[in-house]
């Protein structure tokens, strides 16, 4: 089976395809900077039910480029739903929960850099799913991106222990409670999330299916909150409102947007390794505005990931140089490229191919 990609096109795409990673590491500066005056599960329902709402009243404008009668696909039928309920599941009450509370245990830039450890994932995923070629260079990639994410995730203690008594004498107690080990089950969350986007978009219009998955996968998390925290809102200031205003508006509703949009009609394990420049942003921001800072391990970690995904990324253009082989567009994500192919077409494909 192969789903077959093609090169997508937009008007303004160099800056479009930066503005969520770029919305993302602000927002989780945002966030960060509330969390001690809140809760996890309630600052993960409010970023999710009213983004969702706001993506659905969007989605009621006519289409940009289009036939202005013409109207969005909306669900139809119970497969519709089905994929909608499975990716809210997931890439809402899944990814949104274990980034929260990670949160609360982590810093902005740190955890901005464990989460996008995603593209890992998704490379490994789509090579599985969609037959999307990672190659010796790709592998190299994720290679370092493992290596990358012990640094950073890893306690301290353990690393010692590694060099001094082997792995046998690891403690397991307590390691998911660290924030980083949260943030690496958000990014899995996320990365499911996306390699399911294909799928989802068959039946229905990928802005719908982000508004609805954001909506139906916040209210678990309104309930958790309900249910299990208290003085949820009673120690937020008007500069907290603020920021969670941000953080829903940008940092979830027009970010989540244009990602899953881009998403449905293009090369995933590339665009999905843009986020490297999600926490190119977290740590700057971070440092600016909350102080942040890592040690030198964390950093040596930091380095790896980001290098790794950037070897994930640039696969074919590292490998063209090395062999003197051409680059091939399947697995690329250029910015000029001539047509766009309905997504239709690559699910039939692909469920063809199977």
């Amino acid at each position: 089976m192969q789903l077959k990609q093609s090169s997508f096109t937009f008007s303004l795409t160099p800056i479009l395809l930066v503005v969520p990673f770029f919305l993302w590491g602000t927002a989780m500066v945002a966030m960060k900077g509330v969390m001690p005056h809140t809760t996890p599960l309630f600052m993960a329902a409010i970023r999710l039910i009213p983004a969702g709402i706001l993506v659905l009243l969007f989605a009621l404008l006519p289409v940009a480029g289009g036939d202005p009668t013409a109207k969005r696909l909306q669900p139809q039928g119970w497969q519709a739903w089905a994929w909608i309920l499975l990716f809210a599941a997931i890439d809402g009450t899944l990814f949104q929960g274990f980034l929260a509370t990670g949160l609360v245990r982590t810093n902005a830039g740190l955890g901005s850099v464990t989460i996008d450890s995603q593209p890992l994932a998704v490379a490994i995923l789509s090579a599985w799913l969609f037959k999307e070629r990672i190659g010796a260079i790709g592998i190299c990639g994720l290679v370092l991106g493992v290596l990358g994410i012990s640094c950073v995730g890893l306690p301290v203690e353990w690393l010692s222990q590694i060099s001094t008594s082997g792995a046998s004498q690891f403690e397991l107690s307590g390691l998911l409670e660290r924030g980083e080990w949260l943030m690496i089950l958000a990014a899995l969350s996320m990365a499911v999330g996306t390699i399911l986007v294909p799928f989802v978009t068959k039946y229905v219009d990928p802005v719908i299916a982000t508004g609805w998955h954001m909506i139906i996968g916040g209210v678990p998390l309104a309930i958790g909150s309900l249910y299990w925290e208290s003085n949820q809102w009673t120690a937020i200031t008007g500069y907290d409102w603020i920021s969670i205003a941000y953080s829903t508006v940008f940092g979830s509703a027009i970010s989540y947007g244009l990602f899953f949009y881009f998403a449905a009609k293009g090369n995933l394990t590339s665009l999905s390794s843009l986020t490297f420049l999600t926490p190119v942003f977290a740590l700057l921001f971070g440092s600016l505005f909350l102080g942040e800072t890592l040690d030198l391990l964390q950093w040596c970690g930091v380095c790896l990931t980001l290098v790794s995904i950037l070897f994930i990324n640039q696969r074919d253009y590292i490998w063209s140089q090395l062999t003197g082989v051409p680059v091939t567009t399947e697995t690329s994500l250029p910015v000029d490229a001539a047509d766009l192919a309905p997504l239709e077409t690559k699910i039939s494909a692909y469920s063809a191919e199977e």
